[in-house]
């Protein structure tokens, strides 16, 4: 089989590969067109900020490259803000793959600090990546800006507000967590998506 990390100019792309090497999956990391195409599962990983990483996206025209994909495709936080429609993080218009619009966070109450930070439970979750888990698991999250519930909705995280932990659409995936980062429920969401 055959992975595709996406190279871009995000963090957190190494710390993907190595989960996926302790799943015995040696990826390539590649900006490639053609390599991307040729991929069996294609990762697209990130941490960063949307207006910047949209704008180096689009000037190498990855933008359409990802969209018109047609295998399985994981968005990794970043990377699944950058699949929804426009983001409120320098207010920039994003791939469109999920028809919805990435929020900032506006914490109510003290205890609730920006950025959500640590390990919270994913609810409702009802896609193929959540396969054998139980009905809440706990994941890692580092976020400021979340996706609103909406029809693609694939899991449920309650901080400040629900939100989606998780989206899904024909081909794409996505998870607001990490699950590079979510030990063994994170191993089985990776493992998951490589045996779609």
């Amino acid at each position: 089989m055959k992975v595709a990390i996406v190279k871009y100019n995000a963090g957190n792309i190494r710390s993907v590969d190595y989960a996926l090497k302790r799943l015995g999956v040696e990826a390539v990391i590649t900006a490639d067109e053609a390599v991307l195409r040729a991929a069996d599962k294609v990762i697209f990983p990130g941490v960063g900020e949307a207006e910047t990483t949209m704008n180096f996206l689009r000037a190498g025209g990855m933008d359409r490259l990802i969209k018109d994909l047609k295998q399985p495709v994981l968005g990794i936080c970043l990377g699944m803000q950058l699949m929804c429609r426009h983001s409120e993080e320098g207010d920039v218009d994003c791939l469109g793959i999920f028809d919805a619009d990435v929020k900032r966070f506006v914490s109510l109450k003290p205890e609730e600090k920006v950025p959500h930070m640590g390990w919270n439970t994913i609810k409702q979750a009802n896609c193929n990546l959540f396969k054998g888990l139980s009905k809440e698991e706990y994941v890692y999250f580092v976020h400021s800006y979340y996706v609103p519930l909406n029809d693609c909705t694939a899991a449920v995280t309650n901080y400040v507000l629900p939100f989606s932990a998780a989206l899904h659409k024909d081909n794409f995936y996505a998870t607001q967590f990490h699950p590079e980062k979510s030990g063994d429920v994170g191993e089985r969401i990776l493992q998951n998506f490589l045996t779609l």
